[in-house]
């Protein structure tokens, strides 16, 4: 079955608003025939392998299903393990975001009491848990299924492996006869055919078949990180492999957006697709990626369809796709016409299941790889700035400074201080690295346009990991940024007029100094003109230079600059991140208001 959208199914709209939001663009298969058999009422045995988008496949018609003014459990979730547990109950709450009064619960073993039972006192109607949890609750007499509407036993094949018959069995005979039944499995052995002969009326079988799908020859590596670490490590590769053309896809079109707007504030020549983007928009985008105008473009795969371009040097999966299928369609936009092409995964936690069975279904070795270290790009950019600099030498194409170099000798400067005194002040000012250029016989410092790599630890993958390392920025010297045309005050134009005050703001306006306690007034060279917001301010700041919002204060975006408080503790770290990259199109220019 093709692939339908979502607005195909007869949703409501506070559904169809948080599928929104999650940035899904069309159902995957399984959702294409589960859902609208689901919403009719039937029993339904679903033939799926993990990572077919299964969980929304039930999980959508379960919340359709709840009546808001009923406090009671109507919809029951059974999973092998509190892995599973607690990632479907995830998937639950984003669908129902919008859905007011509707609450679910998770229950698993290894988790306290207290909130379990809280939760159901208070009315949760979707319970997602564990047969021997659910189990449990049920023989306290905490959990009760005299309002059950439903009941979905997730991967139940793994729940029968690992012993779970009895306690599904019990579970199932004490819930109502009218109930709607709904097993999903990747695979159905006998124990399974009976469980459904005895507790299932009459159900509908949904298959996506597992069949295998041949790969070009295309080199596939992949790395294991952790979700908050995609960024830094999708940098590094680009910086240490010297990529400068690809394709990067994401799950949604809020991924594409997110990432879109990092990349082009790393200074990335970066742009995205997605079925948000007006069809006008999207053929000048891909006329600019084919003209090689920009050189990462940034997509959901129903974006890319279409997108024909030979020479792709690699492609990057940042989320792993729904199915083998997507894989292939994704990776094979690179190697084309006989030219070699690589493609490149990332995996985060869970998902490392997806991909091994992704390359059981491709019969390819997608070779693992290790996370480069900060130090590797660090000597990496080292060498480039020393090759850039030999081939200037070498070309001589170059402005002469005699005149500066034969003062600074007659002071009493060796040539080797000099040399070393130049390259550490190219390097504090951003320059990546040096490099003969055509246009108008001159060379080109290319400034740093990713986010230095800091010493710190291999972002690898960590389950449980709440938040990023704490990265210290090295020190270096702030650049002051242009000055604004001539006024009565050189440091800051004079403020327009507003009623109310927009958010973000203070009552400090048009000052050079924060008068809350603490805080740094920081200004930039870019406002209103270059189309700059307060969202686009918080969002490179606590991008790049990984200040937590709570340390950010308030926002005047101006004509030609904006002002902007950061926490007295992180005002060099921000000076030293942003300084020289490239925001909204231009150059930014970022120092203390004086």
């Amino acid at each position: 079955m093709d692939k339908q959208p979502f607005t195909a199914f007869g949703l409501s709209p506070e559904i169809l608003k948080a599928v929104s939001k999650l940035g899904f663009e069309e159902a995957s298969p399984i959702q294409c025939q589960a859902i609208p058999k689901l919403l009719a009422g039937a029993d339904v045995v679903g033939l799926s392998q993990t990572g077919s988008g299964k969980t929304a496949a039930f999980a959508i018609p379960a919340i359709e299903r709840v009546d808001p003014s009923i406090r009671a459990p109507q919809v029951l979730v059974l999973c092998p393990t509190r892995e599973l547990t607690m990632q479907v109950a995830e998937d639950v709450a984003a669908l129902a975001l919008f859905k007011r009064g509707v609450r679910e619960l998770p229950i698993y073993g290894g988790s306290a009491y207290d909130r379990q039972l809280r939760g159901l006192r208070e009315g949760a109607q979707i319970v997602i848990g564990t047969p021997g949890r659910i189990g449990d609750h049920l023989q306290r007499g905490s959990l009760k299924l005299d309002r059950l509407r439903m009941v979905v036993l997730d991967e139940a094949d793994r729940m029968l492996d690992m012993g779970f018959r009895d306690d599904i069995e019990s579970i199932l005979s004490q819930a109502p006869a009218e109930r709607q039944t709904v097993f999903f499995s990747a695979t159905l052995p006998a124990p399974i055919h009976q469980l459904i002969r005895k507790f299932a009326r009459d159900p509908v079988t949904v298959r996506i078949e597992s069949h295998q799908t041949t790969v070009p020859a295309i080199e596939q590596t992949y790395y294991e990180v952790d979700r908050r670490s995609k960024l830094e490590v999708l940098c590094r590769l680009i910086d240490l492999q010297d990529i400068s053309y690809a394709l990067i896809f994401c799950g949604t079109k809020m991924m594409v957006d997110e990432l879109a707007d990092h990349l082009a504030a790393r200074g990335y020549r970066s742009d995205k697709l997605h079925g948000g983007i007006t069809q006008a928009m999207r053929e000048r985008v891909m006329a600019k990626f084919r003209r090689r105008a920009i050189d990462f473009l940034v997509a959901t795969d129903v974006a890319a369809r279409g997108l024909d371009v030979d020479d792709i040097e690699v492609v990057f999966n940042y989320d792993l796709p729904q199915d083998a299928d997507d894989y292939v369609h994704r990776i094979g936009r690179t190697g084309r016409a006989g030219r070699s092409g690589r493609a490149i995964t990332f995996v985060a936690g869970r998902e490392i299941h997806k991909m091994q069975h992704i390359e059981r279904l491709t019969r390819a070795r997608v070779r693992r790889e290790k996370v480069p270290s900060a130090e590797e790009v660090e000597a990496k950019r080292a060498d480039q700035f020393v090759e850039g600099l030999r081939e200037l030498l070498e070309k001589g194409d170059y402005q002469h400074h005699d005149a500066i170099v034969d003062q600074l000798l007659d002071q009493g400067h060796s040539a080797t201080d000099i040399a070393s005194a130049l390259i550490d002040l190219l390097t504090r000012a951003g320059v990546r690295d040096v490099a003969p250029r055509a246009e108008g016989g001159k060379p080109a410092l290319r400034p740093v346009v990713a986010e230095k790599a800091e010493k710190t630890a291999d972002p690898a993958p960590a389950a449980t990991e709440r938040k990023p390392p704490e990265r210290k920025a090295p020190e270096r010297a702030a650049r002051v940024p242009p000055e604004p045309p001539p006024r009565s005050e050189p440091w800051l134009e004079s403020p327009p007029r507003r009623k109310g005050r927009p958010a973000g703001s203070s009552r400090n306006k048009g000052g050079p100094v924060s008068h809350e306690r603490g805080m740094t007034r920081l200004v930039m060279n870019l406002g209103s003109s270059a189309g700059v917001k307060p969202g686009d301010v918080v969002g490179v700041i606590a991008g790049l230079a990984h200040v937590p919002r709570e340390k950010i204060g308030a926002i005047e975006v101006l004509g030609h600059q904006t002002l902007v408080d950061v926490a007295d503790d992180k005002a060099t770290m921000v000076l030293a991140k942003l300084t020289g990259i490239r925001f909204k199109g231009r150059q930014l220019g970022i120092g203390r208001a004086r």
